[in-house]
């Protein structure tokens, strides 16, 4: 494997690490970006029939989703399965002993 196709995979491993710790826990994340742009009647609406906390609920909710869809395209894309993620982790390990 040449080594700037190593270090992408690198990197993607990483993000695909840090969403799927994200996505774990229960707590909120670390770090905040804003402003989240989201269809101002569905906050509206959520907001005034069931409070700021369950509109926050909702869109924290939907950004989970969406996030876990993209980490799974992100996977397929770059590792493909579950067999080549596993060789790329031995692979390294490997670097890492070296």
């Amino acid at each position: 494997m040449e080594e700037e196709e190593f270090r992408k995979k690198y990197y993607h491993l990483r993000i695909l690490k840090s969403v799927q710790e994200y996505l774990k826990a229960d707590t909120n994340a670390a770090a905040a970006v804003y402003p989240v742009r989201v269809p101002e009647q569905l906050l509206y609406q959520l907001a005034k029939s069931e409070g700021p906390e369950k509109a926050d609920e909702v869109i924290h909710g939907i950004f989970k989703a969406g996030l876990t869809a993209w980490s799974e395209k992100m996977y397929q894309e770059v590792f493909g399965s579950q067999e080549n993620l596993e060789t790329f982790i031995e692979l390294l390990k490997k670097k890492s002993t070296d």
